[in-house]
């Protein structure tokens, strides 16, 4: 079986009654919000994203664990309070992404969360540098239930690498990469499906084609090709790409340059997801890095209260009336993979 659709069917697999009511209320609420330029919500989340910790051992230059440049505290996610607000979401949760800052598999609990919420059919799916995937955590991943494993490979030699995963040694990511297919082979099991992620720069663009040999070789599942985000874009970058399919920004005529999708009035990501910080903030979305966009907190309230809330409505009736004003989505592009 092709494995693009045997990690489909495995998704669609963790469906059930519950699950699928729910979805079809946040997909008809978003539209007719869309209609109305007014925000409805009749579902809870059909996805979430929650964040193991803030730490990491990379220092990657656009991002914020990687700059140790947070505005908010650094800290590791309680087992405890996972399980509180999954056991509340469980019904109605079909998505559950383990990741938003940091290196997840920092967090000495990982692996038991990730157990717990496959424990209740929830598809699991995560975001790693590879560098703490020895053979026991290996082991211990395939054993967890983790449904999806994104692992972050820049370049296909070391000089490459480096120069965006600032610390990290490519060998330690090739050497992750062979304990998991390994022990996938080994235990008879189908998941997690395995991705690299390659985010294109300027640096490594030339190796595109080299990351998919390498991905063949080791039996990696899939290669996405993904779009790199820049914060000082406008007077030109020396990480956009030359070639623009690869870039979120369009090079001007007078040398500057702008973000190529237009900021229309409404997001999906507002109605259907949304981000819970390791001390249990929920944020609109991921490009939330700082969480200045704070709905409120699950260690105060319910999250079917939150979910609902005046600041949630009020932001969302400010996607829908002005995005642009917004400056989170300033820099958002929609389409921020390439899939090979």
């Amino acid at each position: 079986m092709n494995k693009n659709l045997r990690d489909g069917l495995n998704f669609l697999f963790k469906s059930k009654p519950s699950r699928i009511i729910n979805a079809s209320k946040v997909v008809a609420s978003y539209y007719y919000s869309k209609w109305l330029s007014k925000p409805v919500q009749w579902g809870m989340p059909i996805v979430l994203s929650f964040e193991p910790t803030t730490s990491c051992n990379l220092r990657c230059p656009e991002c914020p664990s990687g700059l140790r440049s947070f505005s908010r505290p650094t800290g590791m996610l309680e087992e405890s309070f996972f399980k509180k607000i999954i056991d509340e979401v469980k019904d109605t949760l079909w998505y559950l992404i383990f990741y938003f800052q940091g290196e997840p598999y920092l967090n000495p609990k990982f692996l038991e969360l990730v157990k717990y919420a496959s424990s209740k059919g929830i598809y699991t799916a995560t975001s790693t540098n590879a560098h703490y995937l020895t053979d026991e955590n290996a082991k211990m991943t395939i054993e967890s239930g983790l449904d999806r494993l994104i692992i972050s490979i820049d370049g296909t030699t070391q000089e490459v690498y480096e120069q965006y995963r600032i610390g990290g040694k490519l060998e330690k990511v090739i050497e992750g990469t062979k304990n998991i297919v390994k022990w996938k082979k080994e235990l008879g099991s189908s998941t997690p499906h395995i991705i690299f992620q390659f985010l294109v720069v300027k640096p490594n663009e030339h190796q595109i084609a080299e990351v998919h040999q390498l991905a063949k070789e080791l039996g990696v599942d899939e290669v996405g090709l993904k779009t790199a985000q820049v914060y000082d874009f406008e007077k030109g970058n020396d990480l956009i790409p030359e070639n623009e399919k690869y870039a979120r920004y369009k090079k001007q005529k007078d040398g500057s340059y702008k973000i190529k999708n237009q900021l229309l009035n409404h997001c999906w990501k507002l109605w259907h997801s949304c981000v819970i910080t390791w001390d249990g903030r929920v944020v609109p979305c991921c490009f939330d890095k700082d969480a200045l966009y704070n709905m409120g907190s699950l260690k105060e309230q319910s999250f079917a209260d939150l979910w609902q809330n005046s600041n949630y409505q009020e932001f969302r009736a400010s996607v829908l009336r002005s995005r642009n004003e917004i400056e989170m989505c300033k820099n958002c592009t929609e389409g921020t993979k390439v899939w090979s």
